[in-house]
């Protein structure tokens, strides 16, 4: 019997961390070019990007910082692109969507639904802050909420997946998230298959439990059936321990230093250390990990010849 073909994706920086907490952070374009190139070639089929300020590290949604990696990366690699239109819970969606609209990526997440999304726990811990904007970041998300309305969303599947052919990783943070999706495929605005991302372990979402896990996927399975695949996605000293859970429980996995800054007990000094990891974890359970293109048959993309970048 064949070995079960595993996706890896990794999400090279992301919009939780700020640069005071990590040096190994990518922040500049050609940071994020390199360590998502890096990444791809230790075993990741997915390559999920944001962009930053390249003078302080901000998160930014600006689509012409985006054109400074993209390109390149696709040049690079035949990885699948996959870009955020969450960004920040502190942006617009029209600044959320400028660089996914322009660039048309075979993929881009999709989080389904408003929520609380704290990161402000962090300044708990004291640090020296390199950047004035990094503590008044993580202290707005105490006051304010991460929307994606039903409007939103239906935006972003006509404008995005209908308008670009660009399918999605759903992003869902509870249980509810997931009937939010069963809703868009009852009314036909989504179409299998469907790649499920759960997210555990953010604050106002579902903590990172292995309780947790096991029911997200027994309601995912009464939904959706065998039309879906699941990854997981878990915050921080949470992430190896439960995308491992999630691999022997037939599920498909995301690392990467938006996720967790650590490797073991250790900041990791890249993306692709993390990728290695898992993918040791993975071949440990006779697992096999996905290439890009079984990544795209797997997912039903429209292929990297056809975005706009």
């Amino acid at each position: 019997m064949a070995a079960r073909k595993v996706i890896i994706t990794c999400a090279v920086t992301g919009s939780v961390h700020t640069p005071s907490m990590s040096p190994h952070l990518p922040v500049t374009p050609d940071q994020i070019a390199a360590e998502a190139v890096a990444a791809a070639e230790a075993g990741a089929s997915i390559l999920h990007l944001h962009a930053r300020d390249p003078d302080n590290g901000r998160p930014t949604a600006d689509a012409e910082v985006f054109m400074r990696f993209l390109p390149r990366i696709k040049q690079a690699t035949d990885a699948v692109v996959n870009i955020t239109t969450g960004g920040s819970s502190l942006m617009t969606l029209d600044e959320r969507l400028a660089a996914p609209l322009k660039a048309q990526p075979e993929m881009c997440s999709l989080n389904m639904g408003s929520m609380n999304f704290g990161l402000f726990p962090i300044l708990d811990r004291p640090r020296e802050w390199r950047h004035e904007w990094e503590p008044q970041l993580l202290e707005a998300t105490r006051h304010t909420i991460f929307k994606n309305t039903f409007a939103d969303m239906e935006f972003i599947l006509d404008k995005l997946g209908k308008g670009c052919g660009t399918r999605f990783e759903f992003e869902c943070y509870d249980v509810g998230h997931l009937y939010s999706l069963a809703h868009f495929r009852d009314r036909g605005l989504v179409e299998g298959p469907f790649f499920i991302q759960f997210v555990l372990g953010i604050l106002g979402g579902i903590g990172a439990d292995p309780e947790n896990l096991v029911h997200m996927k027994r309601i995912a399975d009464k939904l959706f059936g065998d039309d879906y695949r699941f990854s997981v996605l878990a915050a921080g000293r949470h992430q190896m321990p439960l995308v491992s859970i999630a691999a022997a429980m037939g599920g498909n996995v995301r690392v990467g230093l938006e996720d967790s800054l650590y490797d073991g007990r250790a900041l990791a000094k890249s993306n692709a250390d993390q990728v290695r990891r898992i993918r040791s974890i993975l071949e440990g359970l006779s697992l096999e990990v996905a290439s890009p293109a079984e990544a795209r048959e797997m997912l039903a993309l429209k292929g990297a010849d056809k975005v706009a970048f």
